[in-house]
């Protein structure tokens, strides 16, 4: 990995090509993020709200209390995106696992929206372990890979990437350099 900085996700927009094509782009305010340290040199940073540590191949380029821009990305390149997702609660087998409801007539009821049947009858007399049952969803680390860059916007310090992001709106993201 040779370029990394820190994000937050602006939402979403598209953006025309010259020959009239609508790309769908995820905007993020990235940077400037101040180096803080490099193989455990302490520096006078005034204090961030997030604090990440990125493992870089190459640090000839940075420097202690520097700052890493958006400008460290160009268009055209790949990137890989961390993010946590959107947090939707407790969550129905429906919203969390996209099964089917019950049937409306012929005595199912009162609930429609509930799982069904969970197993055997007798044997083996429990519920084995990963059934998707309800529960929490949402809020987990995941990480698109190899997401394009579009555009970068120096003077705003915003990066637009193709397609979507995981998190809402004002989330932290992390953009690095693609692993494949």
């Amino acid at each position: 990995m040779n370029k990394a900085i820190i994000g937050r996700k602006a939402g979403m927009t598209q953006v025309f090509t010259a020959e009239g094509k609508v790309i769908p782009v995820t905007v993020i305010e990235a940077g400037p993020c101040p180096v803080v340290q490099i193989s455990f040199k302490k520096a006078g940073v005034k204090p961030c709200k997030v604090l990440k540590e990125f493992r870089l191949d190459d640090l000839s380029s940075y420097s202690v209390g520097g700052e890493v821009k958006a400008d460290v990305f160009a268009a055209g390149d790949r990137v890989d995106v961390h993010g946590v997702t959107k947090g939707h609660g407790f969550s129905g087998v429906i919203k969390r696992w996209n099964q089917h409801r019950l049937k409306e007539t012929h005595g199912v009821g009162p609930v429609h929206r509930e799982p069904g049947s969970m197993g055997a009858n007798s044997t083996p007399s429990r519920v084995f372990k990963n059934k998707r049952l309800p529960g929490h969803y949402g809020v987990e680390n995941v990480t698109i890979q190899n997401l394009e860059v579009v555009r970068v916007d120096v003077a705003r310090n915003c990066i637009l990437i193709k397609g979507s992001v995981p998190g809402p709106e004002g989330s932290v993201v992390t953009i690095n350099d693609t692993v494949k």
